[in-house]
């Protein structure tokens, strides 16, 4: 048996189905976010239903919602009708994800919502099923084949189910205005969450652990300042404090093997002027991006004036597990 045949098999399944489904976005679905977003705005919670393996992909829709800012609230059908309706409000939405839209235990939740006047989103593969026609909106996930080669197990329906969820999602997202700083409030832990919090003002050198000289120090003495603040570079700055250079230990190390007599001569001759710079109040990820794009170890912290106040080493970042 050819394995890897059968795999592309139900790949290519699945992409055909994505294909159709991509093809048959309409009207609707923006009807739909507009309803989101309004539940949203209003401070009201989405209540994400679904039973069996439109359950799991339910799971994951309250999941990505929540981890983007939109209140979302599971509901377990079997517990809805036994107390838990408790946790639905007037202003919240339903999102109901049935493929065939005759789940009877989520037909019985209907009558409930109803009663709420809560607005029903309905993902379904049964237009004209009994969710379908009880739904303020209806969104099409039927497919013509599963990828189970007796098109009998959840498959093409279920990623194509995954993938519209995805979509509502990511354009509620987009629609509310949604930032990464706002995401990374919500996602604290981990290096996603470390670089898109930390400031370049939490991570730079300052202080003792920064070398300050003038055009006019000495190669020696610039070295002795960087060997004091345990540092690979040393900030230029001129009589009035403004940015005049850096000089680094790599200027030190070529112009050494051109001239092996530059220790008294002043670090003007060998600095790199204009050096790469960023504001203290930027985000951390950004002077990431500063260092992989600019291909240097250091870049010079500023402030508001444009006066180093700090300095930021690719070690750093990686001792504050940034990268």
């Amino acid at each position: 048996m050819n394995y890897p045949e059968k795999a592309r098999r139900v790949i290519q399944l699945e992409i055909d189905e994505l294909q159709r489904l991509h093809a048959r976005i309409d009207d609707r679905f923006g009807q739909a976010i507009d309803l989101l977003l309004g539940c949203v705005r209003s401070r009201g919670k989405l209540i994400v239903c679904g039973v069996g393996k439109s359950g799991s992909i339910g799971r994951k829709l309250a999941a990505t919602l929540n981890s983007t800012g939109a209140t979302t609230v599971l509901l377990d059908v079997g517990d809805a009708l036994h107390g838990d309706l408790g946790v639905i409000d007037p202003g919240d939405l339903a999102i109901l994800l049935s493929y065939s839209g005759e789940t009877s235990e989520l037909l019985n939740l209907l009558p409930h919502l109803k009663r709420f006047s809560i607005p029903v989103v309905a993902i379904t593969g049964g237009l004209q099923s009994t969710l379908a026609k009880n739904a303020d909106v209806v969104l099409d996930v039927h497919v013509t084949q599963e990828a189970c080669p007796l098109n009998l197990a959840p498959t093409s329906s279920t990623t194509t189910m995954l993938v519209l969820c995805d979509a509502l999602a990511m354009a509620l997202l987009e629609a509310r205005g949604f930032q990464a700083e706002d995401f990374a409030k919500l996602h604290p832990g981990g290096t996603l969450g470390r670089a898109l919090l930390t400031r370049v003002s939490d991570v730079m050198r300052q202080g003792d652990q920064l070398a300050t000289i003038t055009p006019e120090t000495t190669v020696r003495e610039g070295l002795q300042a960087m060997t004091m603040a345990r540092s690979g570079a040393a900030v230029v700055t001129n009589a009035d404090g403004t940015l005049a250079g850096v000089f680094t230990h790599g200027d030190f190390v070529r112009a050494f093997q051109k001239d092996n007599a530059i220790a008294e001569k002043p670090v003007r001759e060998f600095m790199t002027p204009r050096p790469v710079s960023i504001q203290a109040g930027k985000l951390a990820a950004e002077v990431l991006a500063t260092l992989q794009n600019s291909r240097v170890d250091d870049v010079v912290v500023v402030d508001e004036a444009g006066k180093p106040v700090g300095m930021v080493d690719t070690q750093d970042l990686t001792r504050l597990r940034l990268v």
